[in-house]
């Protein structure tokens, strides 16, 4: 799996809590969404990115072995997802996405996360088109489609929700509880 990291933060042969304390750190340095590679050798170091980054607001993107280094991802959230701002007003909740996503309705189901995060796990058949990218890429959707907008949390995906909105889509649904509350069963494929 690869996938572009915008800082690479080397905390191989640090014990805990230091890969933590340099994470932090090196966070503060990124702009929002940009992602952070942690390498640690530590196997503690697993558990304590994941807890601090619930507690920070920040994502834990998830974590790959190479030999004895873990490489954790982390994405620096916006201040607007931390407050957990949702204000666009089309919305449902993932079980309703399931219900229909197993009666198979006609939908489009888009994915505007970072391409980390989409590959470490998204839904079956969801169109990866990042946020920052939407724009530039708009157009390999179909103004006519339901569209169902989908991010970690439900942020990312009110933003997106109102840029479709505003360049000429009317169906367009967010998917508030998004990515980070998902339980069906993810595909790792692209």
């Amino acid at each position: 799996m690869s996938f572009q990291v915008d800082k690479v933060l080397d905390a191989k042969g640090l014990s805990c809590p230091m890969p933590i304390v340099k994470a932090r750190q090196a966070v503060k340095d990124l702009r929002p969404g940009e992602v952070l590679e942690v390498q640690a050798t530590d196997r503690g170091s697993l558990a304590d990115i994941q807890s601090w980054a619930k507690s920070s607001g920040h994502q834990y993107i998830g974590t790959n072995e190479e030999g004895d280094v873990l490489k954790h991802y982390l994405r620096k959230a916006s201040e607007s997802e931390q407050k957990g701002e949702i204000k666009y007003p089309h919305t449902i909740q993932n079980a309703e996405l399931v219900d229909k996503i197993q009666r198979q309705e006609r939908l489009t189901i888009l994915d505007v996360r970072e391409p980390a995060e989409y590959n470490f796990g998204h839904i079956p058949g969801a169109i990866s088109i990042p946020f920052g990218q939407l724009s530039e890429q708009i157009g390999r959707l179909n103004k006519e489609d339901d569209i169902y907008v989908v991010c970690r949390s439900g942020n990312r995906s009110d933003y997106a929700c109102k840029q479709l909105e505003e360049a000429g889509f009317s169906n367009v649904t967010n998917v508030v509880q998004g990515m980070v509350e998902w339980t069906e069963d993810l595909t790792k494929d692209n």
